[in-house]
């Protein structure tokens, strides 16, 4: 694999890791209190756009993990545990710095 592959692969993981990071701690913290607690996502329907961006963004960030899972020759549970990242708030910020280190 060419440099220019590995940085390509490298930059898309970076950012679907940290979209998808910063769009779980949005759901997470802001969406779901508005609608459970505070029950404000009747009122502002803008707000439905946070889980379902959620949605597209955990789809891309697994064939993002998929892909450099399979080009970097990683282990089935290292590529398991980065697509769990992206269910858990903080770790793909954490799986992402350790991805880079390593490989760039």
């Amino acid at each position: 694999m060419t440099e220019a592959q590995t940085f390509g692969v490298l930059t898309r993981f970076r950012l679907m890791a940290i979209l998808c990071g910063v769009n779980l701690l949005l759901l997470i913290f802001g969406y779901m209190p508005a609608k459970h607690i505070f029950h404000v996502v009747d009122t502002h329907q803008w707000m439905v756009f946070i889980p379902i961006a959620h949605g597209y963004l955990y789809i891309i960030y697994i064939l993002t993990a998929l892909q450099i899972g399979v080009q970097k020759k990683m282990s089935l549970p290292v590529i398991l545990a980065l697509i769990a990242a992206g269910t858990l708030p903080f770790a793909s910020f954490i799986a992402e710095r350790r991805i880079v280190k390593k490989y760039s």
